[in-house]
């Protein structure tokens, strides 16, 4: 059986991981009896989490809305990856994040001890950002939290969202989950009206409320969802596509290619392949020279004439010829 503060923190946990909970999945899930999980259920209100209880069969535990924050406990590690997390979130594409997040910080280390506010100001003090060249659309976090309460709550989406080619649609989704790449959010949702899966740029989604009804989870797309997105915006959006086999294998690969640039797919011990995406051809060429690994082109035949070109033009360039 758990420790009473470990107990509680696995009770908080599960609360805040689905909108409903039985006492019955509850106790079982924290190994302890009905009655003990109402006893840990008055202790969380004590401490200021507020904890709705709705009687009757189909009733159960639910975590409200609080007016005021309740204190949060936390370990010497949790906070370092606390202050990291807050550090690096400007990179994050979230409206706001950056002033947000220093002002957070500021008040976390003011309540660090000093065996930890040591370790996080030397974070603070020989780390140096690295800007992005191009901005980027930023996202609303109110707008991530209300996509993320609903892929929570499994209730189906109403929004307009607007395509690259700056039209308007209206879309009725089951949302799955958010993944954040390259600075972007994206919702991989279940759309109703193509009856397929599909992912959408979360800074081009206006929802539409109100929400719902609930829904039953669908199998995802795929086990690893970072790889589907992606396959998604980095082949599938673009013009031209490529297959190359990297004379590398896949692991070290991944050290050179962001997961924007490509799919990755081990091949063997000494090989894997590449599958890439560009809005035409000589620019994928480029792309594939600054990733500084050894390649074959296996699709399509017309990159190796760019490529052929491309070769030309350098060695007229340089000195000599």
């Amino acid at each position: 059986m758990l420790e009473t503060s470990a107990r509680l923190l696995r009770l908080l946990s599960l609360l805040q991981a689905h909108r409903d909970w039985s006492g019955a999945d509850l106790a079982e899930r924290l190994g302890v009896t009905p009655r003990t999980v109402r006893r840990d259920v008055d202790k969380l209100r004590e401490l200021g989490y507020p904890v709705n209880a709705s009687p009757g069969t189909g009733g159960g535990y639910q975590l409200g809305a609080g007016a005021e924050l309740p204190p949060l406990l936390l370990d010497d590690e949790e906070a370092v990856a606390v202050a990291v997390g807050l550090r690096t979130a400007a990179g994050h594409g979230i409206e706001g994040i950056g002033e947000t997040s220093v002002r957070a910080l500021a008040k976390l280390e003011q309540v660090l001890p000093s065996r930890l506010r040591r370790r996080v100001s030397a974070l603070g003090a020989f780390t140096v950002p690295m800007l992005r060249g191009a901005e980027t659309d930023t996202v609303d976090p109110a707008l991530l939290t209300e996509l993320a309460a609903a892929c929570r709550d499994s209730e189906r989406l109403r929004f307009s969202y607007r395509a690259h080619s700056g039209s308007d649609s209206r879309r009725t989704v089951e949302p799955h989950r958010l993944v954040c790449t390259e600075h972007r959010w994206y919702l991989v949702a279940w759309d109703l009206d193509r009856e397929d899966w599909r992912t959408f740029r979360v800074d081009r989604i206006t929802p539409t409320p109100p929400h719902g009804p609930r829904f039953t989870p669908r199998p995802p797309p795929a086990e690893d969802l970072a790889a589907y997105v992606s396959q998604g915006v980095s082949v599938s959006a673009y013009a031209a596509r490529a297959v190359l086999l990297l004379k590398a294998p896949a692991e070290e690969a991944a050290r050179h290619i962001s997961p924007s640039a490509g799919v990755l797919e081990p091949v063997d011990e000494r090989t894997c392949r590449l599958t890439a995406g560009a809005p035409n051809l000589e620019v994928l060429v480029i792309h594939v020279l600054l990733m500084g690994v050894d390649f074959e082109v296996v699709e399509p035949p017309e990159l190796i004439d760019v490529m052929t070109r491309a070769r030309d033009r350098l060695t007229r360039a340089l000195p000599g010829s």
